[in-house]
């Protein structure tokens, strides 16, 4: 565990689920995001109370609804959007994407794992910024809009065009990177660093290592 005697904001990190989301782009972060002092998880779906289940098959209970989120007074703190098979048809759900696009208003902190950059795209939240998401699916990610800068090699990037810090990894385990990143930006180094040796995680550090561009072509 992390020495309680180090401190972080109290803050609340929201992630998103769907029917078929790729459960590593949610756990992954969610293991380093929990070992945060003064963090809390939460997992938001359309419904409260409600078993969703990952493309692997298991399945987690939400916590929140989108409209719980909406109308919570003070805003949302961090808010990330997992990718996973099931978000193909949720990029055409004007009525999911137009309450991923009002989330997104109220959060302070906009994160997407692997081709959760699509459901962001696809809501108009990444108009006008820099951004990445998984390379062996970046074709299909970057068909959702034009209006973005798709970055086709970085494990990570952050923009901050919109006036607040907009996060986007690349594919699944790079998540795990980012959050690690995130965590230093906002508790502190000394935190992340902890946590990885906690979980004895080997962290990817620079944002721009991604031999996965070259794998899989975007280049």
């Amino acid at each position: 565990m992390v020495n309680p005697v180090e401190t972080a904001p109290r803050i609340t990190v929201t992630v998103i689920l769907y029917e078929g989301f790729e459960i590593l782009d949610a756990f992954g972060p969610v293991e380093l995001f929990g070992h945060v002092p003064g963090w809390t998880v939460e997992f938001a779906g359309v419904s409260a109370n409600r078993l969703v289940r990952s493309v692997q098959g298991a399945q987690v209970q939400t916590d929140v609804s989108f409209t719980d989120l909406l109308d919570r007074q003070g805003g949302i703190d961090v808010v990330m959007v997992p990718g996973g098979f099931g978000n193909r048809t949720l990029v055409h759900d004007s009525g999911f994407l137009d309450d991923i696009a009002a989330i997104c208003q109220r959060a302070s902190v906009i994160t997407s794992v692997c081709t959760g950059a699509a459901v962001l795209a696809a809501a108009g939240v990444l108009d006008g910024q820099r951004a990445t998401s998984n390379k062996k699916a970046w074709a299909w990610v970057t068909s959702q809009r034009e209006q973005v800068d798709w970055v086709p090699q970085a494990r990570w990037v952050v923009d901050h065009a919109s006036g607040r810090p907009v996060w986007t990894s690349s594919g699944v385990a790079a998540g795990m990177d980012m959050a690690h990143a995130l965590i230093a930006a906002l508790a502190g180094a000394s935190i992340a660093d902890e946590i990885a040796d906690n979980i004895e995680l080997e962290v990817h550090r620079d944002p721009a290592w991604d031999p996965f561009a070259a794998v899989h072509g975007t280049l």
